[in-house]
This record gives C-alpha cells, sequence and structure tokens, in this order.
C-alpha cells in the first residue's frame, strides 16, 4: 500500500482548485469552444448521443462493453491528437480509459444529470452547486506520478455544431500514463482468454478465481508470522522481551496477512472498480489497527512492566514526581490511541475519497445513523471521556494511595475504559470509569502521603487515662515509623453507661507504614490496658478498672435492702 504517499497526493487534491481551462470559454459559461474534437475518427458503427452527461456515458461504456471501440471513440475529446492519427490512436485510447476506469473507479450513475446543462434540480440546497448549470464534472481522482489527475468529462462545442459532452481533452491526455499504472498487468494479460471475461457483476472470472487464492495466500503467510514469533518468544532470555511478543502477536500476524495481500495484489493483478472500492479502505483500515495495536502493545507492555516492578516504590512517601511521570505516560497513550483513531479514520475516508461531493453526500445521509451509534456507544464515550478527565486533573495517579468503596487500594493502571485497583490483599478491583469519577474516593497520596492513623477502645469509667498516655508515649517514642511525634495525642472523644471512649492518634509517613503502625499501636496499648488491670486487681482498695464490665442489680434483694432501710 501506498499510505504516505496518499496523505501526500490528498493533501495536494485539497489545495488543487481545479483543472486547467479546456479551450475558450463561451459567453455564456456553459460550454468551451474547440475548433473540433474528433474531426479525424471514422464514422461510429453504434448509436452515438454526447447530448447530455448520462447519455454520453451511456454510449461509452454500452459500446465498449460491446467491444465496439470506435463508437466508444466518439466520446473523447481528441482535439489534442493529431487527425491523422485519430483512426488509430481513437479506439486504443478508448479501450485502456475503459480499462482504466473498470479497475480504478466506481462509476455513480446517479450523480451523471441527464441534462444538457448538467443542472443538478433535485440537489440539497447545501450544494454549492445547486441550481447552477455545469460545462465540466470530475469523475473521480487518481494519483499519477505523485500528483492529482483527475478524470473528467467536458461540454465542449466544436466549430458551427451543437455542445457535445465528452471525456476531457486533459484526461485523454493522461490515459496512457493512468493505463500504465491502473490498466491490467503484464500478468493478467497473459490469462487466457476465458479467464477474462466477466463472471457477474463487474467481476471477471480471474477475479472471482485469485481473491480466495490471494486471501488464503495472506492468511497462510499470517499464521507462519505467528508461529515465529512464538517460536522467538520461547527463546527470549528476558520477561519484559517475551511479554513484548506475546502482545504484539496477533496484530504483527494481521499486518503481515494485510500486507502480504496488498503486495500480491499490486504486483500481480489490478482488480476492478468495485473491488478496489471495498478492498482498499479495508486494506487501509486493518494495516492502520494493526501498526497502532502493535504500537500500543509495546507500551502497554514496558509500562505495565515497569509500574509492576516499581509499585511497591511508588506507593513511597516521596515518589510524587514518579507517579506523575507514569500518569502522564499512561494518559499519553490514550491520548495517542485517540489521535491515532482520528488520522487512521481520515486515511479511510481519503482512501474512499470522501472528501468528494459524493462523499460529503454519504457522510450527510449517514448522520441519522451516526447518532443511533453515538447514542449505542455513550457508556463507551463518557468511560473515555473520563479517562482523559482523569489524566488533566490527575484526581488519581498511578501508584496513589485511594480509599474507594470502604477498600484500601492502589491505583494500577488507567485504562479508557476502567481503571485498575490492587486490593491491599492483592485482590484487582476493575472500576468503570465513569463511575470511579463520578463516586466520591479518598486519595492518601494526592498531597501528601502522610496519614494519621488512629486506635479507639472502649474502658471503664474508672480507667486511668493518665497512665494510659505514659504508655503511649513511651511507644510514640521507642517508633521508628511515627513522625510528627510531637502531634501525637490522646483523647477521651465519648462515654456512655457502659465506659469512655479513648482515642490514640499518631502520624506515619505513607498509608503502608500507618497501617502497620496502626496494628502495632492498637496491639501495645491492649497489652497496656491488660497490663493495668492486673497490677489494679491486686489492690482491690483503690477499686480501679479498665476493662468495661456489665453491671447487674438484683431486683429482690435491692427491695429487702430498702426495706431494712426504713
Amino acid at each position: 500500500m501506498r499510505i504516505w504517499p496518499a496523505i501526500l497526493f490528498h493533501l495536494a487534491i485539497l489545495l488543487w482548485i481545479g483543472g486547467p481551462a479546456l479551450g475558450q470559454d463561451s459567453a455564456s459559461g456553459r460550454y468551451f469552444e474547440v475548433d473540433a474534437i474528433h474531426s479525424g475518427l471514422e464514422p461510429a458503427d453504434g448509436h452515438v448521443d454526447l447530448e447530455t452527461p448520462q447519455s454520453m456515458m451511456e454510449t461509452f461504456v454500452f459500446a465498449a462493453r460491446g467491444e465496439d471501440w470506435k463508437t466508444a471513440a466518439q466520446a473523447l475529446d481528441l482535439s489534442n491528437v493529431s487527425p491523422d492519427v485519430q483512426p488509430r490512436m481513437g479506439p486504443v485510447l478508448a479501450k485502456r480509459l475503459y480499462e482504466v476506469m473498470e479497475r480504478a473507479m466506481w462509476l455513480d450513475w446517479g450523480s451523471l444529470p441527464d441534462r444538457p446543462d448538467a443542472m443538478q434540480a433535485n440537489a440539497s440546497s447545501k450544494n454549492p452547486m445547486a441550481g447552477e448549470p455545469r460545462r465540466d464534472i470530475r469523475l473521480t481522482i487518481l494519483e499519477l506520478d505523485r500528483r492529482p489527475v483527475s478524470i473528467r468529462i467536458a461540454r465542449v462545442k466544436p466549430q458551427d455544431e451543437d455542445p457535445v459532452w465528452v471525456f476531457s481533452s486533459q484526461t485523454v491526455d493522461n490515459i496512457m500514463a493512468m493505463h500504465a499504472i491502473y490498466g491490467p498487468t503484464s500478468f493478467e494479460r497473459a490469462l487466457p482468454e476465458f479467464l477474462q471475461k466477466r463472471a457477474f457483476w463487474t467481476l471477471a472470472v480471474w477475479e472471482v478465481i485469485a481473491l480466495p487464492l490471494i486471501l488464503i495466500g495472506a492468511i497462510f503467510a499470517a499464521w507462519f508470522a505467528y508461529r515465529g514469533l512464538g517460536q522467538v518468544q520461547e527463546h527470549q532470555p528476558t520477561r519484559i522481551g517475551a511479554r513484548i511478543i506475546d502482545m504484539i502477536k496477533v496484530p504483527f500476524a494481521l499486518m503481515v496477512c494485510v500486507g502480504t495481500f496488498s503486495l500480491v495484489k499490486t504486483m500481480l493483478f489490478t482488480f476492478s472498480g468495485a473491488v478496489n472500492m471495498f478492498l482498499g479502505p479495508l486494506q487501509s483500515a486493518l494495516f492502520v489497527i494493526a501498526l497502532a495495536l502493535v504500537a500500543v502493545r509495546v507500551v502497554d507492555a514496558i509500562l505495565d512492566r515497569v509500574v509492576r516492578q516499581n509499585l511497591d516504590h511508588l506507593t513511597d512517601s516521596g515518589a510524587a514526581t514518579e507517579r506523575d511521570l507514569y500518569t502522564n505516560i499512561s494518559a499519553a497513550r490514550r491520548v495517542t490511541i485517540v489521535i491515532a483513531f482520528l488520522l487512521g479514520t481520515a486515511l479511510v475516508l481519503i482512501q474512499i475519497n470522501a472528501f468528494q461531493t459524493l462523499g460529503f453526500s454519504l457522510l450527510a445521509s449517514a448522520g441519522v445513523i451516526g447518532l443511533i451509534f453515538a447514542f449505542a456507544a455513550r457508556s463507551i464515550l463518557a468511560n473515555i471521556m473520563a479517562s482523559l478527565q482523569i489524566a488533566l486533573a490527575k484526581t488519581a495517579r498511578i501508584g496513589d494511595a485511594v480509599l474507594f468503596d470502604e477498600k484500601w487500594c492502589y491505583v494500577e493502571k488507567i485504562n479508557f475504559t476502567y481503571v485498575q485497583l490492587r486490593v491491599w490483599d492483592n485482590r484487582r478491583l476493575i472500576v468503570p470509569v465513569s463511575e470511579f469519577v463520578s463516586t466520591p474516593f479518598e486519595n492518601w497520596t494526592k498531597q501528601d502521603a502522610k496519614l494519621t492513623k488512629t486506635v479507639e477502645l472502649k474502658l471503664d469509667h474508672r480507667a486511668d487515662v493518665d497512665k494510659l498516655r505514659s504508655a503511649f508515649e513511651e511507644f510514640v517514642d521507642r517508633a521508628e515509623d511515627v513522625v510528627d511525634k510531637d502531634q501525637a495525642k490522646v483523647q477521651v472523644i465519648g462515654q456512655d453507661d457502659m465506659g469512655m471512649v479513648v482515642r490514640f492518634m499518631a502520624a506515619a509517613e505513607d498509608p503502608s507504614a500507618g497501617w502497620t503502625m496502626q496494628c502495632r499501636l492498637r496491639e501495645e496499648m491492649l497489652k497496656a490496658v491488660v497490663r493495668l488491670e492486673a497490677e489494679y486487681s491486686q489492690t482491690p482498695a483503690e477499686r480501679a478498672s479498665y476493662l468495661p464490665r456489665e453491671r447487674e442489680v438484683i431486683v429482690g434483694e435491692f427491695g429487702a435492702r430498702k426495706a431494712a432501710a426504713e
């Protein structure tokens, strides 16, 4: 496939306003005036009607299908060909132009007006040519020596004759060059005559046979490529190399399949316009998809490997820069995919000449279908936009510790449609991006990884909080993972009929260290409570207690005591 030359070629088309003038303009501007168009041609054997674009094309096509090249030559403007050569060259040029049209373009009969002035009476008001007479119609644009060449029909008026529609002189001048590229290959010309006959629709017999054979050959080439990469993967010394090969095997095989099909088709065959109109965009789309998948999967494999290796480091308090870096790489990956998708779509549209009037009309007529697809894919689009929102706002970065749905997690991946969270016990939580963005969550490492952890104990009303505070301060002084030790506190935050609630607060440098410190703090405080409870149980006179107790009052004894007191 000639993808990059095609891009440059179609960019030139956008800058190219139109073909050069054909002869002298008429006063009315509805035709071109010339001296003669084919004065040297022999009389036609068949019926010739060149009054309207449609009748002219019918004359040319029907004569060509019947191999009446003398009649078909009447539809050519041979004003640039010497009259002495026209009887010999006219039929040859007509045949070669027909072969180019059969293989390089799709003739849209509906776009050919059946009026002498070629005015589109039923065209949409948005069409700039609606209601305007025309003297020139472009049928298609072909790539010729990296420059745009058009196949046009024009309305010309020979001297003392009525205006007629013919293939323009510029088109006739380029027939031989176009035929060298888009005409039958030497392999096709060497085929038996019966294989070159039309089978059905616009397909020749050889096309019906060659298409499945080339496809089978391309599939075999893709299979060999897949197997070859599999063997390379088995002998790959590094895990990252093996993972990259494993991820690109399928898209690379697809690329080999498309490339083989395109290469064989280009070297040996030139298919008809109907086949090329379907295969051209399909080849371009599949090749772009395969190329994009290879690039994206290589980046995915490297990023996934790096993140997995460094995820523990990313959770450290001083790794904010690294978290930003990996998140930016992930965001750049998603933006690159969007750009690649848009460029790929543009390439496919260019391949089908969607930038021509017919293409725009087809796109406009498909507007309702596009709305239906957009409505059906609204959840996917919402996830993609939410993914880009995370990338820009950085509400969550790769490696951030978050509390989502009451689960302590680390952000492991941010994809287009989902966020992958690694729960503290190594489970993976897959959350749609739109749900992740719309659901409130705690980001423990957004600004500062330092986190204050608390332990709450329910104690008896008679517990000595000062003694517990001393035990807590000893723990804080010994603990190396406690930061801001002067901010550590012991507070009584509540009480009820069963006892009081005492809270112990200390800060750690990051959530992981905070969790470990919190568990040790709870353990140490429970040990202190049990120890102090045991000490007071040996001196009942002080009647102190730490562990909460339930008190029962026997109603019968209470009544007897009350009566005795009275």
